[in-house]
Formats: C-alpha cells, sequence, structure tokens
C-alpha cells in the first residue's frame, strides 16, 4: 500500500518537471521568433571643409644670437646692464680701465705733431733748394735729397697716423656696447678681473622678435608635403602654429621661409624652418624687463596648416573600424543589409575621420550599433543619435585635420567586432 503511494508521487513529479520543460522550451522559441535585425545608426557621408595640418617636435631659436668678448686686455671697471633683461642696441654693457690706451693715444698723437713739425722744415729746404737750381750756386743733388726727405716724412706721417687711428680704436673697445636688440644673460666677468680678449665669453644676446622654429621632417613626409602644397602656393600656402610645453597654443602665426639644402644622414630627416612673431606679454616695467611667450632653444609642438581647407568625404571617426587588412566601415547596402567596405583614410580629427578612397559622398554609413553587425547581414537602420550629429556639424577641433609626429596617413578609430 505504501509502494504504491510512492510510485504514484513520482509519477507526479515527472510529470511535472516535464510540463516546465516544455513550457521553457516554447517560451525559449517564442522569443526566438520574436528577435529582428538589429537596430542600427545611419549617417550619410558628407563633404566637408577640413583644414590639413601635420604635427611635429620642434625647437624655437633666436634669429640673432651675440657672444659678447673682449677686444682689449684690461681690467673690468663697471658692469651696466641687469642680467636677464632686455637691452637695445648701442646700450653700454661693460666699461673696461680707460687710462692706458688714453695715454697711449696721446703718445702717439704727439709723434704725428712732431713729424708734422719735421715735415713744414722739410718743405721749407726743398723750396729753397728748388729755387737755388735756377742759379749757378744751386745742385741738382741737393734738390733731389731734399725733396727725397719730405716724402719720407710725408709716409712717416700716414704710417704714425695709423697707430693713432689703432689707438683710438683700442681706447674705443674699452666701452662695450650691445650689438643688437635682444635679452641678455648672465655676466661670466666681475668688475675689478682682468678681461682679455682669450677670456672667452662675457655674456650673451639673443634676439626676441620674432623668433625661428624650426623642426626637422621625414623625407618621406616632406616629399607628401611638396606634392600638397607646391601647386597651391609653396611656402604660402602653409601657416605654422605653435603648442606650448604646457599644451596651449600659441596666440602667434608663423611664417615658413626655408628648406634646408640637405638631409642629415643620421636621421634622414630634412629641417624646415618658419617664422613667428614673439611679442612683449605685458609692458616694460609691469614685466621688469620684458616677459614674451617664446623662449630660445624651448621645445614645442609645430603644426603646418594648409590656409585654403581642402574638401573631402567625412564620416565620424566612431564609424571607422579596423583588422588586420585595414581600415573598414559598415555601409547601408540593398535590402537593409550591411556591406563591408574598406577604405583608406586621410588627416583627420578627433571627431571627423576624412576618406580618402572607399567611399562616395552620399553613402549610408552604420555610425551606432556596430558592435552587433557583421557584414551581409540585414539590420533596422534609423537616424544617428543627436551627439554623432552634432559631432558632424562642427566642434571646436573639427575643422583641422591634424597628423600627429608627422606619420602618413591616420590611426583607426576602433576595432572590428
Amino acid at each position: 500500500m505504501h509502494f504504491a503511494r510512492g510510485t504514484i508521487g513520482w509519477a507526479a513529479g515527472g510529470a511535472v518537471l516535464a510540463a516546465v520543460t516544455l513550457g521553457v522550451l516554447a517560451s525559449a522559441q517564442g522569443q526566438q521568433g520574436q528577435t529582428g535585425p538589429p537596430a542600427v545608426g545611419v549617417l550619410e557621408a558628407v563633404k566637408r571643409p577640413i583644414t590639413e595640418s601635420s604635427e611635429f617636435l620642434g625647437r624655437i631659436e633666436a634669429i640673432n644670437r651675440v657672444a659678447v668678448v673682449a677686444r682689449v686686455t684690461a681690467f673690468l671697471d663697471k658692469r651696466y646692464f641687469v642680467e636677464g633683461t632686455e637691452v637695445k642696441t648701442g646700450d653700454l654693457l661693460y666699461q673696461l680701465e680707460r687710462g692706458p690706451f688714453e695715454a697711449d693715444l696721446k703718445s702717439k698723437q704727439a709723434q704725428v705733431a712732431q713729424l708734422q713739425a719735421t715735415l713744414v722744415n722739410a718743405k721749407l729746404t726743398t723750396d729753397r733748394a728748388r729755387i737755388l737750381l735756377s742759379g749757378p750756386a744751386g745742385q741738382q743733388s741737393t734738390y733731389d735729397a731734399a725733396l727725397a726727405n719730405q716724402q719720407s716724412l710725408e709716409a712717416q706721417i700716414k704710417a704714425a697716423q695709423a697707430q693713432v687711428d689703432l689707438s683710438q680704436i683700442n681706447l674705443d673697445y674699452t666701452e662695450i656696447h650691445s650689438p643688437i636688440d635682444g635679452r641678455i644673460g648672465r655676466t661670466s666677468v666681475t668688475e675689478g678681473n682682468v678681461v682679455t680678449p682669450s677670456s672667452g665669453v662675457l655674456t650673451t644676446i639673443v634676439s626676441q622678435d620674432p623668433m625661428y622654429v624650426t623642426f626637422p621632417v621625414s623625407v618621406r613626409e616632406a616629399l607628401t608635403l611638396r606634392d600638397r602644397y607646391a601647386t597651391r602656393g609653396g611656402f604660402k600656402a602653409v601657416i605654422i602654429r605653435v603648442r606650448l610645453p604646457d599644451g596651449r597654443l600659441y596666440d602667434q602665426v608663423g611664417q615658413l621661409n626655408f628648406v634646408n639644402n640637405t638631409i642629415d644622414q643620421n636621421t634622414d630627416t630634412i629641417l624646415l624652418r618658419g617664422e613667428i612673431p614673439n611679442p612683449l606679454l605685458y609692458s616694460q616695467q609691469a614685466a621688469g624687463g620684458g616677459l614674451r611667450e617664446l623662449t630660445d632653444n624651448e621645445f614645442v609642438n609645430v603644426l603646418l596648416e594648409g590656409v585654403q581647407p581642402v574638401e573631402v568625404v567625412a564620416i565620424p571617426r566612431s564609424a571607422v573600424l579596423s583588422d588586420q587588412q585595414g581600415d573598414y566601415v559598415f555601409v547601408l547596402g540593398a535590402d537593409n543589409k550591411a556591406e563591408q567596405r574598406r577604405i583608406t583614410l586621410g588627416q583627420s580629427t578627433s571627431t571627423i575621420a576624412a576618406v580618402t578612397s572607399g567611399l562616395s559622398e552620399g553613402e549610408k554609413v552604420i555610425v551606432e550599433g556596430l558592435q552587433r553587425v557583421r557584414p551581409d547581414q540585414s539590420v533596422a537602420p534609423g537616424p544617428a543619435s543627436a551627439l554623432i550629429q552634432s559631432s558632424m556639424n562642427g566642434t571646436a577641433d573639427s575643422g583641422a585635420a591634424r597628423q600627429p609626429g608627422g606619420g602618413i596617413g591616420a590611426k583607426p578609430a576602433g576595432r572590428s567586432p
């Protein structure tokens, strides 16, 4: 009797389990039947103007640089400049001991005066000899000797005058003036020390405005730049912008003006140079001698930008995927099927990818829901989100296509799903 009851209980439990299993399978089949194509956001590829830009590492260099040295040997009496401030052309920097040079100059001037007095007497002697030559008491030899003595004294006076000029030059060298406008550095010699032409550099002066910006470019990139801008105006087709070490973009614009005539064998690069303004940030009084943004030998990032924007097929960066074969996008094909399209990217921004080949204007590109898309798969297209559309309508940096490091092409914006 008890065995029968147990058998009936097991049978009832098995029936319940079978019913639950059939219900779960039926529910799963129903849900599977209701699943449709994945929803995606699409956006038409459009042409838009983008400013081409390449970025390089560069250095700020002063246009003029002067190493101030002593031209004569003398004691340093006084220094007139304040280290680290700006000086003007002609400003007195150092005063050397003048006494010995003044005495030497007076001695040379006295020698000239003595010779000039002797010459006066020689001219009188020559005149008398010439007068006597017309009479019986005159001799040709006497006249010739007097004339030779006069000419010799005239030559001696010229030599003595040259010594006077040399002494005057040496005296002038006791005052050391600034030959250029610029910022002066620290002094290496203090008052009371003897300076000589072999003492080395007393101080340095570097010009401030404008400044050079130099940057090496790989030969491959240089050829690309040449082909891109040679027919658009050469140097005038590009401008130079500078990104400062703290990441700020310098507010002045420079102009490219020089390409070196040789390639560096060690780095296979060629040197380019531009000129950029470096005005005062504040007034001379407020800045304690003048503060400027750019400093000689400062490392910066150089942005070489095209003056005229170019029209390119543009899509959101988020739509670009990549695999081992390169970059690609999904475009909306016939019957709403996703088609994989290989593309070639040009210079791009952080939000916009410039497509140079593989995509035409007006084609619909899948920009959202890419993780659920597979090639030749049917999708349910819809308009892209407002965020994607706003990024295409213009952002802060959408106008300039930058290429960090001077590399060619653009890095992929995403990975293949």
